[in-house]
């Protein structure tokens, strides 16, 4: 199965709870009219779109809709909206320094270390070095299971005790990754409430030894958001771009969910880039974030290009 195919397989509760209903209330031909974007507002809601969310894609699409003077079918104008929103969100950055530090955060139970040996793993498996940190000293767990992953992988993990100061460990991690010149350092750091200030004033210690170093490390700060918990992601992400600098995003678990509506409400909310999406158990159940997979994956298998594209 390639990497589209999983993809789609991993959004198909989501596409049931959005995309087939969708097309079941507006199927192909029909105009956009109140009683649509009504039932259009439900579907979304449901979705875990979220509210803020809705009443921006519902209000653009009858702006669109009275450009359009009734020309375009309902359905062609709202994935076309979707697209557009999803598309805010994707990034495809050239980086040049070496090592690339990425320091990734989040809280407990989101798969952040499993993310942190995907990503691993997908720049690896793209031609580049990497070396791991296991800055989450406070589970001696996830010291083994980065090393099990290092394993797997043969990714070298640097390591420190258990219940030692994980900034130690990040600041040896950039020490080792500068001698072996690796393209790549990825952190994983310790899970953390969004409201512990103690927790994330740690980070915050974690990037300014970092400086000691390389003064525009860490070069990325990638939160990782579990799409199950749908709109309480939100609430976390704001708290931690507040708290931590994060540049970019991980959706997890999309498999697991019929909330991956959350990626809209992410788009539209958050300005920030989706830089990776997992969506399942394996190592290689990772990619980065395409807007036009994502919403064909979303809506189904009908084209969601603009008209006059290629």
């Amino acid at each position: 199965m390639g990497l589209f195919d999983k993809l789609k397989s991993a959004l198909s509760k989501t596409r049931q709870a959005l995309g087939d209903r969708i097309a079941a209330v507006i199927p192909s031909g029909r105009k956009l009219d109140e009683s649509v974007l009504t039932e259009l507002e439900d579907i979304l809601l449901s979705s875990d779109v979220g509210l803020d969310t809705t009443d921006y894609l519902i209000g653009t699409l009858k702006a669109v809709a009275k450009e359009d003077k009734g020309q375009t079918d309902a359905e062609i104008l709202l994935r076309r909206e979707i697209t557009t929103l999803l598309r805010a969100s994707e990034t495809h950055t050239e980086f040049d320094a070496k090592p690339y530090v990425v320091l990734v955060v989040g809280v407990n139970g989101t798969g952040k270390t499993t993310s942190v040996a995907k990503l691993g793993k997908f720049v690896t498996d793209r031609g580049k070095s990497a070396i791991f940190a296991a800055a989450d000293t406070f589970r001696a767990a996830a010291i083994e299971q980065l090393k099990i992953w290092g394993d797997r992988c043969s990714i070298p993990v640097v390591s420190g005790a258990f219940g030692g100061d994980s900034a130690s460990v990040a600041f040896d991690s950039l020490g080792s990754a500068i001698s072996k010149k690796v393209d790549y350092l990825i952190i994983d750091t310790a899970g953390r409430l969004h409201n512990k200030d103690n927790l994330m004033l740690e980070l915050e210690k974690v990037s300014r030894v970092l400086r000691k170093k390389v003064p525009e490390a860490p070069h990325e700060v990638l939160l990782v958001l579990d799409a199950t918990t749908g709109q309480n992601g939100l609430v976390q992400a704001r708290e931690f771009v507040r708290a931590s600098g994060v540049t970019g995003l991980v959706l997890t678990k999309i498999d697991g969910t019929a909330k991956g509506g959350i990626a809209l409400a992410i788009a539209h909310l958050m300005k920030l880039p989706i830089r990776y999406v997992g969506y399942g158990e394996g190592i290689d159940d990772f990619d980065e974030f395409d807007a036009d997979k994502f919403a064909v994956s979303l809506l189904g298998e009908k084209s969601v290009r603009f008209a006059g594209e290629a």
